[in-house]
């Protein structure tokens, strides 16, 4: 069974060919976009939060349904699991990434200089805790705490695939490290994003991270099963029904970011307090309001509906299509959080909003395509493997 399921050698040239010119293409453009620093600073650290944010938010996200299908089992978990264990093996990369927004602390964040944080009561009540030093030693917490949880994930899951079943075990880490998770992308999501407006706080704040990351994930997850489903040793395996179940699971993480951005929203605006508002304040009092409405209508609007369809989420160009609506979206999404705290006279753009986050992505990318030649593209070991592959048509 082994030999059937390892990356044959034409994918595994092809994987190789893919990855240099993402490399590459990420090199340049991160360059052009460290030039454009130079004469924007305040842009290009912006511009890189926003798209640090995204790619991060897929690796995480991947480690935690990673972790959701050794709590549940299930096909889809089974095709898709060496797909986002990959994915989820891009964190120490991205944990380097990590550095230029610690470079840009000053540039990001207003509760980072002293002379604000004395005339505003607010900063100064939070500055014990929000202060570029705790900032970086949070950080710290957040990505070893990350790490070690991907670490034995991947660990025990290459053993699975020697020694055979290692469900109890998986589970056993699956269900504290889903926890810790959910704890630290919520500290992580204050600390890195709504501390742009130091007045503003949401309860929910961090679960509407949690399931955009989780949205963001299964996006990609369809994506990459429908390219590799064609070409062996996943074509034949995959099916309509995998796709099904993949469909079915993106209409639910869809449902429920629409539901956490409207109980974000509806409370903040019955509420109407002071503490609550200024983050809506720019963002729907000026032509902000309009990326709001797009992503109302675009990124939950329109792919409910298209869900809806039994027949779509069987076919995979037409799920595709879906999905590459939702992930730009999801870009979209992160552009609406961020910027608009920067610019509260309205809609801004600028070609490092661009540059920075493909930039990112041709890195991110290069090291996702690196880390899925490394094991064979289903779980050997995994106890439902059989299962998984007789998934069969209706």
């Amino acid at each position: 069974m082994t030999p059937s399921f390892a990356i044959p050698g034409d994918l595994g040239r092809d994987l190789q060919r893919w990855q240099r010119p993402a490399l590459i293409a990420g090199g340049i453009l991160l360059i052009l976009s460290i030039i454009g620093a130079f004469f924007n600073p305040g842009q290009f650290f912006r511009s890189y939060l926003m798209g640090y944010l995204f790619w991060i938010g897929l690796a995480l996200g991947s480690m935690a349904l990673v972790m959701i299908q050794y709590l549940t089992g299930g096909a889809w978990g089974v095709v898709t699991r060496r797909l986002l264990e990959s994915a989820m093996r891009t964190l120490p990369v991205l944990a380097v990434l990590f550095i230029p927004i610690l470079i840009g602390i000053p540039r990001l964040y207003t509760w980072a200089h002293a002379d604000q944080v004395r005339s505003d009561p607010v900063l100064a009540h939070r500055a014990p805790y929000m202060n570029p030093y705790m900032f970086i030693a949070r950080a710290v917490v957040y990505f070893a705490a990350w790490l070690t949880f991907a670490y034995f994930l991947n660990k025990w899951s290459a053993v699975e695939d020697r020694a055979g079943d290692q469900t109890n075990r998986l589970a056993a880490i699956s269900a504290p490290g889903l926890l810790v998770y959910v704890f630290t992308m919520t500290f992580a999501s204050v600390d890195w994003a709504q501390s742009l407006v130091p007045h503003w706080f949401s309860t929910i704040w961090g679960f509407i991270f949690v399931v955009g990351q989780g949205l963001t994930a299964m996006s990609f997850a369809i994506v990459a099963v429908a390219l590799f489903s064609q070409r062996p040793p996943l074509a034949g395996i995959v099916n309509p029904n995998h796709f099904h179940d993949l469909g079915k699971l993106l209409f639910m993480f869809i449902m429920l970011w629409g539901y956490m951005e409207f109980s974000q929203l509806l409370i903040v605006w019955s509420g109407n307090l002071t503490t609550e508002i200024p983050w809506y304040l720019p963002t729907f009092g000026t032509t902000w309001g309009w990326v709001g409405v797009a992503l109302i209508v675009v990124q939950f609007l329109i792919p409910f509906l298209l869900l809806l369809s039994r027949p779509l989420k069987r076919n995979p160009p037409a799920l595709c299509g879906v999905v590459a609506i939702i992930i730009v979206m999801r870009f979209v999404d992160l552009f609406w959080i961020v910027m608009p705290s920067y610019h509260l006279e309205g809609f801004h753009i600028n070609w490092m909003n661009f540059s920075v986050p493909l930039a990112l992505g041709g890195l991110w990318i290069a090291a996702f395509l690196w880390q899925l030649q490394k094991r064979p593209l289903l779980p050997l070991g995994a106890p439902n493997l059989e299962q998984a592959i007789d998934h069969g048509e209706d």
